[in-house]
């Protein structure tokens, strides 16, 4: 994976009322009760209509868990996300993590991270401020 220079990233915020801002805490991705992904450096996306999204950077995405898809999304705000399939303890799933590549300038910051589908792995946010789990 190429690094990302979060100092270059365009903060202007997205259209379709799109945000995203640090997590204060520790967010793990988990399939098959093995992490896939952990990291004390998320970021927290909101988007109007939508679920709130924890983006992982890639160097804290187990990715030897994982293989690329050839599954491609568009999102008119955020642009084409690739995805990647999951093998781990024995078992496996389609289609359990995005990212945006190259997104749009609007959330450049999402760039060199990942997300997880919530339905598809145990996805846990801890705050550091309460130590307790957010329920997103």
């Amino acid at each position: 994976m190429d690094s990302f220079d979060a100092s270059t990233a365009n903060k202007q915020p997205a259209s379709g009322g799109i945000t995203v801002e640090p997590f204060d805490g520790v967010v793990t991705a988990t399939f098959a009760d093995v992490i896939i992904g952990s990291s004390k450096e998320a970021l927290l996306l909101r988007e109007e209509d939508h679920d709130p999204v924890f983006y992982i950077p890639f160097k804290d995405v187990y990715f030897d868990f994982l293989r690329k898809s050839p599954t491609v999304t568009h999102c008119p705000h955020k642009g084409d996300a690739s995805h990647w399939s999951v093998s781990a303890n024995g078992e496996g799933m389609d289609d359990v993590v995005w990212a945006y590549e190259t997104p749009f300038a609007g959330v450049a910051e999402i760039a060199g991270h990942a997300a997880f589908y919530p339905k598809k792995v145990r996805i846990e946010a801890v705050n550091n401020q309460t130590d307790q789990s957010i329920d997103l």
